[in-house]
């Protein structure tokens, strides 16, 4: 597969202790950001959630996604990931139509069913059931974006009559859905418009959608490429910026590692030293030719859409726009 593919950040609008400024000047300043990057011609806003997170990851990601498209015009924005069992459908549901009338049809939606204990214990829900939850969560969310009157008596949401008011302008939200196990890819292929992860689940998230009857080759798929950036001399590169993308190693590595919620084996998702993290190949600094490489390839193994790198929390945003101007100016010309 050749042709177009688009670019966007993840913005988690962290404020870690080493590098901590205001709240309102930080949020501010990622806002003037995402506005930048939409004019460089960057095609994708995205925001994440956790919660209580020591850095201030943001826990509010519907709030952000309001701001944001209160400031800008044609790009799109979402959650990436949010957090689906954290929320009531119907709610969830009203808010991303709202949502999706102040970004003018601009919202794209991506949700999981989390995998820190502690952040479903502190909203009173059964870790172990946040699988199932979600499967009926889906159910009714689609149901009300269509523009049905929705009644439901599930095991953990019991809905009579429940309709939203105003709609989403295009009749429904775009959702894709995160996540790696078997029965993640299975959701993903039945409910979802397409899938946001990791490229090396591609091929199951093929057979998935094979079950359900549907067609392969249609797959709408999202890439996350977190520790990837783009310069001229990846060397001096590495040296700015590993101890801010160290600072994202390092805390995903303690959440996943707390509850071995997820079961996965990855290098990458372990605590290290910063030396150590620099010569682990987790930090991905390429020249813009190496990315279009890297890119062109991935475009002949799987349809890939989108493609989304981040901002790494504590780096000042000059710097990463500096970053961010050379990947618009030498790398995404070639995918237009």
């Amino acid at each position: 597969m050749s042709g177009k593919i688009t670019f966007g950040y993840l913005y988690d609008f962290r404020n870690p202790p080493q590098w901590h400024r205001p709240w309102p000047e930080l949020y501010n300043e990622i806002l003037d950001t995402v506005v930048e990057t939409e004019a460089l011609g960057f095609d994708g806003a995205w925001v994440p959630e956790h919660h209580g997170a020591e850095d201030g990851y943001m826990p509010a990601p519907n709030v952000a996604l309001g701001a944001i498209a209160g400031r800008t015009k044609t790009i799109r924005l979402g959650s990436a990931v949010g957090l689906a069992p954290l929320y009531h459908p119907v709610r969830f549901a009203e808010e991303c139509a709202v949502l999706d009338s102040f970004a003018n049809g601009r919202l794209e939606m991506a949700l999981a069913i989390g995998y820190r204990k502690r952040e479903t214990n502190a909203y009173g829900v059964d870790f172990k059931k946040r699988g199932a939850m979600f499967d009926e969560f889906l159910e009714i969310v689609r149901r009300l974006w269509a523009g049905e009157r929705v009644t439901f008596a599930g095991q953990f949401y019991n809905i009579q009559d429940a309709a939203i008011i105003p709609p989403p302008p295009r009749g429904h939200v775009p959702l894709y859905i995160g996540g790696f196990a078997d029965k993640a890819l299975a959701r993903v292929a039945k409910y979802a418009d397409g899938y946001f992860g990791n490229e090396d689940v591609c091929g199951l998230y093929a057979d998935k959608l094979r079950a359900e009857g549907k067609d392969p080759a249609a797959a709408r798929i999202r890439i996350q490429g977190l520790f990837l950036a783009v310069a001229e001399d990846p060397a001096a590169a590495m040296e700015e910026l590993a101890p801010y993308y160290h600072h994202v190693n390092n805390s995903y590595g303690e959440w996943l590692n707390e509850d071995k919620a997820i079961g996965i084996d990855d290098p990458a998702l372990k605590t290290m030293p910063l030396e150590d993290f620099k010569k682990s190949g987790i930090l991905q600094i390429v020249t813009p030719e190496q990315a279009i490489a890297k890119f062109k390839r991935m475009q002949t193994r799987i349809p890939v859409e989108h493609f989304m790198m981040m901002m790494p929390p504590g780096l000042p945003a000059e710097r990463f726009l500096s970053y961010a101007k050379l990947f618009a100016e030498q790398v995404l010309p070639a995918f237009r």
